[in-house]
């Protein structure tokens, strides 16, 4: 009996860096976005994030990713654009569409680290999207960084057309702890 609990506590402790249930430091989380603008490149952000994350590297096919944003936390870094933003329904009309979300269907390990393959949605429209993403740990901490592009028009953000570019690059780091 005591070697059984011997050797249940050691395999405990040799899967508990490889287990999932990673939970995000949200307020270092980055969530930022580039889109072109009429006077150049428009750098935002968001903030707000909510996620459930059970990725385990040895077990890919048993991970999984749920994220939310707060659509109102946009920011740009001039107060009138980002109330244009919120308020307007050609762009994120956040008091109808308040949160941005993500559910990955399945992750896949890739060349150059992994790859979320899932659904977003964004004013009530969802759409598959595909996130590469790389994984850092130490210990009981680690970093998820990514970045994937979209389609603006896709989701209905803004007019089609225009000055404003139609792709937005989306850029993730997510710290998180276990």
């Amino acid at each position: 009996m005591k070697i059984t609990k011997t050797i249940m506590a050691i395999a405990l402790i040799i899967a508990l860096p490889f287990a999932g249930n990673w939970t995000p430091d949200t307020v270092n989380a980055k969530i930022n976005f580039t889109v072109k603008g009429p006077f150049g490149t428009v750098h935002g952000s968001f903030t707000g994030l909510k996620a459930t994350i059970d990725f385990n590297e040895k077990d890919i096919t048993a991970s999984s990713i749920t994220a939310s944003i707060d659509a109102k936390t946009v920011n740009t870094g001039v107060g009138l654009r980002n109330n244009h933003l919120r308020s307007k329904e050609e762009w994120l009309d956040t008091d109808k569409f308040p949160q941005i979300t993500y559910h990955s269907k399945k992750i896949e390990k890739t060349d150059k680290g992994f790859k979320a393959i899932g659904e977003l949605t964004l004013k009530g429209i969802t759409k598959p999207v595909e996130i590469p993403f790389t994984f850092t740990s130490k210990d009981a901490t680690g970093v998820f960084k990514g970045e994937f592009t979209i389609k603006r028009e896709d989701y209905k953000v803004g007019d089609s057309g225009g000055s404003v570019g139609d792709m937005i690059t989306i850029t993730l780091e997510v710290p998180v702890k276990k």
